[in-house]
């Protein structure tokens, strides 16, 4: 059982809740100035993480492109305390370790301070002033908000003695390690996984191929239809209950995930019924990234209700040349993922639209063995599958423990001063 301090007293403020007696806090504005010191094109350019704090931007996979006028970017030192505005609420926040240029619509503060740099950077990229900085954000559209300015300033800093600063960063510096390295080690094993599951897979595509002629999609489908684009569906529209929204988060790779749903009011989804999805349907992820993959596709189960299909995802209604479960399976197919990204070259992301769908070739033998093979590759890759989700689940786990363990000791929650 964790050690806590002998006494605690009440912070005042709603979201770090009591604090050890000899703790103390101060606004943000004693602690830090902001500054913006611009025309610097030559240093290296850093980004917030919410993940991982502030890096050097190429060290992370980053969709933003950096513009060609770098003298807009903005300078920061090691120490220095750089906020994404619009999404400090999700964590992307951090004090930076590198000097560098960032984002000139990041918030940028030089220290005016003695506390331990560490200590702070593991106190505000917390769980516990995470939840803070929602509070202290204005929504700027839905799934967006930024972070006022005054309210931040006035944001208290939580401090122990500098002693206490030290330990509880070296305590968390070596913790969280051990934490990482559990996580690579079961990421690693998911790929590994992932990697014989796809291995089996594609032997019962390639037996497909000798048992059947190719097809285009386009060749077995009786309709396809993509999601209504701008303005006509967007988190605005969206309701408690009614007609299920299908997003791309729904589409796994040959497994519709229910989870996440989102609901439109069935009055407007009939406004929307040219792209309705029915049982028995085939969905199609028209973006992707690693994890991901382009063009994965999923079943529409039975249950679901009445539904349509949301901007990127691909409703194809399969014809009787194929069945729904095949056409899911094969599309998802390894084979088919790389033939899918040969097709999408040339977009600045990994995107396809439903020309694009409808050129690709699988393989077509007959119905029976369609089934067959289905069947057979479930069997095969279900261990497969269940010792992924497994690891999967460990890994949720880990990071979940991860957060609460930060939050617990920067906020005394835990006392980790006689921990070695």
């Amino acid at each position: 059982m964790s050690k806590t301090y002998t006494q605690y007293v009440d912070s005042g403020v709603s979201w770090l809740g009591r604090i050890p007696a000899s703790w103390t806090t101060k606004p943000l504005w004693s602690m830090f100035e902001r500054i913006k010191d611009v025309g610097h094109p030559d240093e290296q350019m850093l980004s917030v993480f919410r993940d991982y704090g502030v890096v050097a931007k190429d060290s992370r996979d980053n969709l933003n492109k950096t513009a060609e006028n770098r003298n807009i970017y903005q300078l920061v030192h090691p120490g220095w305390l750089v906020t994404n505005r619009m999404k400090a609420w999700q964590g992307s926040v951090g004090i930076s370790g590198l000097r560098g240029i960032v984002s000139g619509h990041y918030i940028c503060f030089a220290p005016r301070h003695d506390a331990d740099s560490r200590y702070l950077n593991w106190l505000f990229r917390s769980a516990a002033y995470t939840a803070g900085y929602a509070l202290q954000s204005r929504g700027v559209r839905i799934g967006q908000a930024e972070i006022d300015n005054d309210l931040y300033r006035a944001m208290p800093v939580l401090l122990p003695p500098i002693d206490e600063q030290r330990n509880i960063a070296d305590y968390l510096d070596r913790e969280t390690t051990r934490v990482d390295t559990l996580i690579e080690e079961q990421q690693r094993l998911i790929e590994m996984l992932r990697e014989r599951r796809d291995s089996v897979w594609a032997a019962c595509v390639e037996e497909a191929r000798h048992l059947g002629r190719p097809a285009a999609v386009r060749r077995v489908i009786e309709s396809i239809v993509d999601g209504p684009f701008g303005s006509s569906l967007t988190s605005a529209h969206y309701s408690d209950e009614g007609a299920r929204v299908i997003r791309l988060g729904n589409i796994g790779v040959n497994e519709f995930k229910n989870g996440d749903a989102a609901f439109i009011p069935l009055d407007y989804a009939k406004k929307l019924e040219a792209h309705t999805v029915a049982q028995g349907d085939v969905v199609v992820a028209g973006l992707g990234d690693d994890k991901m993959p382009l063009g994965r596709a999923a079943v529409v189960p039975a249950a679901l209700g009445p539904a349509i299909v949301k901007a990127d995802c691909y409703r194809l209604r399969p014809n009787e040349r194929v069945g729904a479960a095949y056409l899911a399976w094969v599309m998802s197919a390894p084979q088919t993922r790389s033939q899918i990204m040969m097709l999408a070259r040339g977009s600045t992301r990994a995107r396809l639209n439903t020309r694009v769908v409808q050129q690709v070739e699988i393989p077509l033998p007959g119905r029976d063995t369609q089934d067959a093979l289905v069947a057979r590759s479930n069997a095969e890759t279900a261990n497969i599958d269940r010792l992924i989700a497994e690891s999967e689940r460990f890994v949720e786990l880990a990071r979940e423990r991860r957060a609460a363990l930060i939050t617990a000791a920067v906020t005394g929650q835990i006392d980790v001063r006689d921990i070695s």
